[in-house]
């Protein structure tokens, strides 16, 4: 939401409703809507203002077919979530993990402009506001897309969780929420 109250997310939301819609289980995922370029990075001014198709990246699920994973591992969830992406249509994507070279990644994520990484132990469930996460997110301190975002988001607002939900009767809903909390001292968010 910009701070004039103008709410972005509607009309993503109704694109990627019906695009979605052909996922043929019933799951919740946790994930980003996205625009990409041609090398496949993000371009957030273009999902903001509309400019390209948007993605749904999945990066972790929270229930399939009724059952709840979120006690599970987060290496089984990311495995159950890998079918159901697999399966899915072309406008959801998976969000691979890399065991072992978060160094590694983390040069190539700061090399291609990209955000940030989420980097979350594999025996780990998936607690969100439920409780304390091991989870850390890490940022590239020099990200070009993070120039002057503050100042389209409403006071208070830190960052968005976007959650898919479908049925077997091929319903599709999005919906988001704004998450997070901040320190009484400093302005960024706590992650």
């Amino acid at each position: 939401m910009s701070r004039k109250g103008n709410d972005y997310r509607r009309k993503r939301l109704v694109e990627l409703s019906g695009a979605l819609s052909g996922i043929s289980q019933s799951v919740i995922l946790d994930g980003e809507l996205v625009c990409l370029d041609d090398e496949g990075r993000t371009l957030f001014y273009d999902m903001m203002f509309n400019r390209a198709p948007a993605y749904f990246y999945a990066f972790d699920i929270m229930s399939l077919d009724g059952e709840d994973l979120r006690d599970r591992p987060c290496i089984e969830r990311k495995a159950l979530l890998q079918d159901v992406v697999q399966a899915g249509p072309q406008r959801l994507l998976y969000v691979d993990h890399l065991e072992g070279e978060g160094e590694r990644l983390f040069e190539q994520i700061c090399e291609r402009d990209m955000e940030g990484v989420v980097a979350k132990p594999k025996a780990s469930p998936y607690r969100g506001l439920r409780g304390k996460t091991p989870w850390v997110k890490i940022k590239n301190p020099n990200y070009t897309q993070a120039e002057g975002r503050g100042d389209l988001f409403a006071a208070g607002a830190w960052f968005c969780i976007w959650s898919l939900f479908t049925s077997s009767s091929s319903r599709c809903a999005l919906s988001s929420s704004l998450q997070g909390r901040r320190h009484p001292r400093r302005n960024p968010p706590i992650w």
